[in-house]
C-alpha cells in the first residue's frame, strides 16, 4: 500500500511539474480592449464572460481578466521640439492636466527631448525625464524641468519605451495594462532607429499606443521656402526616406543636399514626410487597440488629453495561453468578440502578436 501510494504521489508530482514547465514556456498573450456602445460611449462592468478571443481563427481560453478599475502605467512622451519649442508653457500645463486626470496608483514615466551639444555641434537627444511614479509631486516637477531641441529623436524615443521605461516584465496587476501615450506630430527627423524596428518592438511587448497628433505642417512649411542658408532644412534622414517612400527603380532624380532641392521638391518632400507620420501612427494605434486624437494645435491638447485619460480609464484586459504553442517567431492574429452585449457595441483590440523565437 504504501509503495502504490508513493508512486502516486510520484507521478502526481511529475505531472504538476510538466505542467508549471509547460505554463512558463508558454507566453501569456495580454490583451487591451476598449468596448463602446452604439452612441460611442465606453460600456462599464462588462465580465469575463462577454469576452470570446480568437488566435489565427482558433477559439482560446480566457484564464486572467482585467476589469476597467485596474491600474494602468504609462510612458507620457512630450514631443518638445521644432514649432512646439515655442509652446512650452502648453505643453506642460496638458500635461499636468492629463496626469491629474488619472487615477490614484496609475504611474507614469515621462520621456523629452534635449539639445545635447559638443565643441562642433548641437544635435536632440531623447532623454527619460523621469521612471515610472504614481507620486503627483514628482511627476509635476518633472515636467517643470522640460527641455526643447533643435530636432524630432522620435523613432529613438519610442525605442526607449521598450528598452528602459518598461524593461523589466510588469507586475502581475499592470500585466496587460501599459500604455505609450504621445504628443507629437510623428515626424522624426535625427533618429538611429527606423520605424520597423519601433513596430516590431512596441509589437513585442503589447502595449497600447494612444497618440495625440499635432499639426505643425503649416508651421514647418512657413519657414521651408526662401534662401535655403536662412530656412528650416529637412535632414538627410528625412530626405532619404522621401526618396524611399518611391519606387526603388524610380529613375526620378536624387538630391542628396538641401540646398539642391527646388521650391517645389521642398513642399513635396514635406507634404510625404507628414502622410508618412500620419500613417505610421494610426498603424501603431489600430494594431495595439489604441487611438490617435488629432489636434490642430497645442491649445488643444488640454482636451485630448482628457480623452486619452478616459480611454484608460475604461480599458479591459484579457489573458490567455495560445493553444499553438510553437516558438516559431510567426505572426499571430487576434479577434475578440462580444457576447450579451446591446447591438451596436464596437470593440477595439491588440490585432495580434509574433510568436517568441527558441
Amino acid at each position: 500500500m504504501f509503495l502504490i501510494l508513493t508512486v502516486l504521489f510520484e507521478a502526481t508530482a511529475m505531472a504538476v511539474a510538466q505542467d508549471e514547465v509547460i505554463r512558463v514556456d508558454t507566453q501569456l498573450v495580454d490583451v487591451p480592449i476598449a468596448v463602446s456602445s452604439a452612441n460611442g460611449l465606453p460600456l462599464r462592468g462588462l465580465t469575463k464572460s462577454n469576452f470570446i478571443v480568437y488566435e489565427d481563427g482558433k477559439r482560446q481560453e480566457t484564464v486572467d481578466f482585467s476589469a476597467t478599475a485596474a491600474r494602468f502605467e504609462v510612458a507620457l512622451l512630450l514631443d518638445t521640439s521644432g514649432s512646439t519649442r515655442n509652446d512650452l508653457y502648453l505643453i506642460q500645463r496638458a500635461a499636468k492636466s492629463f496626469i491629474a486626470g488619472l487615477r490614484p496608483g496609475d504611474r507614469v514615466s515621462i520621456i523629452g527631448y534635449n539639445t545635447s551639444r559638443t565643441t562642433t555641434e548641437a544635435f536632440a537627444v531623447s532623454e527619460i525625464i523621469i521612471g515610472l511614479t504614481s507620486d503627483r509631486d514628482l511627476l509635476g516637477g518633472a515636467i517643470d524641468n522640460l527641455k526643447t531641441s533643435n530636432g524630432t529623436p522620435y523613432y529613438d524615443s519610442l525605442i526607449q519605451v521598450v528598452e528602459k521605461v518598461f524593461r523589466d516584465k510588469p507586475k502581475d496587476e499592470f500585466r496587460g495594462r501599459r500604455a505609450l501615450v504621445a504628443l507629437t506630430d510623428g515626424v522624426d527627423s535625427t533618429s538611429a532607429e527606423n520605424f520597423v524596428t519601433v513596430k516590431e518592438m512596441l509589437g513585442q511587448i503589447g502595449i497600447i499606443s494612444f497618440f495625440i497628433k499635432v499639426d505643425t505642417r503649416e508651421y514647418f512649411e512657413s519657414n521651408l521656402l526662401g534662401d535655403c542658408r536662412s530656412a528650416t532644412r529637412f535632414s538627410q534622414a528625412q530626405i532619404r526616406r522621401y526618396y524611399k517612400s518611391f519606387n526603388p527603380k524610380s529613375n526620378m532624380e536624387k538630391a542628396v543636399d538641401f540646398c539642391g532641392l527646388g521650391e517645389f521638391e521642398r513642399l513635396a518632400i514635406s507634404k510625404k514626410l507628414y502622410e508618412i507620420a500620419d500613417a505610421e501612427m494610426n498603424e501603431l494605434a489600430k494594431s495595439s487597440g489604441g487611438k490617435v486624437f488629432p489636434v490642430a494645435d497645442l491649445s488643444e491638447a488640454r482636451n485630448a488629453f482628457k480623452s486619452v485619460a478616459d480611454e484608460i480609464g475604461t480599458k479591459y484586459t484579457l489573458g490567455y495561453y495560445p493553444s499553438n504553442d510553437k516558438r516559431d517567431g510567426t505572426y499571430r492574429k487576434i479577434k475578440v468578440e462580444v457576447t450579451g452585449l446591446p447591438k451596436g457595441t464596437t470593440v477595439r483590440a491588440r490585432e495580434g502578436y509574433t510568436a517568441p523565437v527558441n
